[in-house]
């Protein structure tokens, strides 16, 4: 009984004992589970407060970085004056002696020519004085001159600048001024890796008011107003009239946008501006510096994108590539395309639709030949072509001035929601417009039309649609027929009011 009796005891130490160890391994369990839990938390708590210090607290240091670059545009162009009291009484009228008698008591200005001027930004790219900015900033300008934004406690610079070369399509201008000293200067980033969310920050000129910093994001990419060539980056930073032509900053302090264009109902910044992307801006201002002028592959098609129903007719697995409409005399006709030819690989890179391939060919040296490979009669084909060069063959398409065998010119049209009319010298005087100034003069605009709300108003002058000069009602109805024909849903108009020029997009649909 008493040996029995001592194993029982024994047995219930050994016991005691194990639970003993027991919760002390559990106690210790928990306390390694709350400081494992502890540097976690004190770790998120670091990773939190190191991506802070990230962000900068302020964009004064890139400011203060590029701003010696960014320049303020003011061109000026002269103004032939009016011959007579146009716009202010009928001719003939019995009130036009007086009205002649007061001008001249008052100078005479209404008969002597004016000197009209305008403001733009733009930015320096190399120290030798090369500036990029707007083509539309400096067009038809007499004098150029460029204003460079002063450091702390130093007097403005004022240079007088020549133009090396520009290009429509792009809205691209390159200029040029001879300085006493190397200039500071940005350089060009890749627009491409620039994401939807990154921050941007525009520089520029705006409303003539000096040097002035915005700040946005880029709302989106890979935007098309209406030009072949177009790839905007889509902004809610501040652009207003006269920051056309500055530059847009990524967090680097790159500039990764020329900034082009607002759509505004007043002509004010609503948070949708467009900078053209710099990887499209730099292949411009190369060429401009070397040639004076752009030099872009030519293929020589009409073409039109592949939709669901053609690739079904056509056999094709997916509805992409281009769709080859009409082949006339040039390269592709003497490498053997053929009207319904679908494009489906251009010099080694797949073409998903007519835009792509534009662009592709656009960018690639004149005189290259190159591989294309067409889907034809339910197999492919792949052809050597030598491209030609746009631009001459642009000037060669150019159409010879019209004839009586044409029919009589249309001098007013209703189009796009307004009156159109030819602008003639009685309408130049009647606007203040030089004699050189062409295009096309807005009438009346309906008032329930997208380009009422827009605000387009009569007399406003169109210069440009879709990218390209227009100075009869037959160009601005080509121009249209153009852009519903590549299946755009808008048109892109150039317009000048008072000298002031901006672009304002129209819906072909309504």
């Amino acid at each position: 009984m008493t040996t029995t009796g001592m194993v029982m005891t024994r047995s219930r130490s050994v016991q005691a004992q194990t639970i003993a160890v027991s919760t002390d391994q559990d106690r210790q369990a928990g306390i390694w589970r709350m400081l494992w839990l502890a540097v976690l938390g004190l770790g998120l708590i670091l990773a939190q407060t190191l991506s802070a210090q990230a962000r900068p607290e302020s964009l004064a240091p890139l400011a203060d970085e590029v701003s010696p670059a960014v320049v303020n545009i003011t061109t000026s162009t002269v103004i032939e004056g009016r011959t007579g009291p146009q716009g202010i009484v009928p001719e003939g009228s019995p009130f036009e002696d007086f009205f002649r008698e007061f001008q001249d008591r008052n100078g005479g200005n209404g008969n002597r020519p004016q000197r009209s001027s305008a403001l733009g930004s733009g930015f320096v790219i190399s120290e030798d004085g090369y500036i990029v900015t707007n083509n539309h900033v400096i067009a038809d300008a007499d004098e150029i001159e460029i204003e460079f934004f002063p450091g702390e406690g130093q007097p403005k610079t004022l240079l007088p600048a020549k133009v090396i070369g520009t290009d429509p399509n792009t809205d691209i201008a390159l200029l040029k001024v001879e300085a006493p000293s190397p200039l500071k200067f940005v350089i060009f980033g890749d627009s491409d890796t620039a994401r939807v969310g990154d921050w941007v920050v525009a520089m520029g000129n705006p409303l003539g008011q000096g040097f002035s910093v915005s700040a946005g994001i880029v709302s989106a990419r890979n935007r098309e107003l209406s030009g072949s060539y177009d790839d905007y980056i889509q902004t809610d930073a501040a652009i207003n009239r006269g920051n056309s032509g500055g530059p847009l900053f990524n967090m680097d302090g790159d500039v990764i946008g020329v900034n082009t264009a607002i759509l505004s109902p007043n002509g004010g910044s609503i948070g949708i501006g467009f900078s053209m992307a710099s990887n499209v801006v730099t292949k411009v201002v190369d060429q401009l510096k070397e040639f004076g002028e752009t030099r872009r592959g030519w293929l020589g098609v009409r073409i039109q994108d592949v939709s669901d129903d053609v690739a079904e007719a056509m056999g094709l697995e997916d509805a992409k590539g281009a769709l080859v409409t009409d082949v006339p005399e040039g390269p592709s006709k003497e490498a053997g395309l053929l009207a319904g030819d679908v494009i489906l690989s251009f010099d080694g890179t797949e073409v998903k639709n007519t835009r792509s391939l534009v662009r592709t060919v656009g960018n690639t040296e004149v005189g290259k030949t190159v591989r294309v490979v067409v889907y034809r009669e339910g197999k492919t084909e792949t052809l050597k072509v030598t491209l030609g060069r746009r631009e001459d063959a642009e000037r060669q398409a150019s159409p010879a001035p019209s004839t009586e065998e044409d029919g009589p010119s249309v001098t007013e049209k209703e189009l796009l929601g307004l009156t159109i009319g030819t602008l003639t010298d009685t309408l130049r005087g009647e606007l203040n417009l030089s004699a050189e100034t062409d295009g096309l003069v807005i009438l009346s605009v309906n008032e329930v039309s997208e380009a009422w709300e827009k605000g387009l108003r009569a007399g406003d002058v169109i210069t440009e649609a879709g990218q390209q000069k227009v100075t009869s009602i037959r160009d601005l109805e080509a121009r249209i027929s153009e852009a519903k024909e590549a299946g755009r849903k808008s048109l892109l108009l150039l317009v000048r009011r008072n000298g002031e020029p901006r672009f304002v997009a129209l819906n072909l649909l309504k």
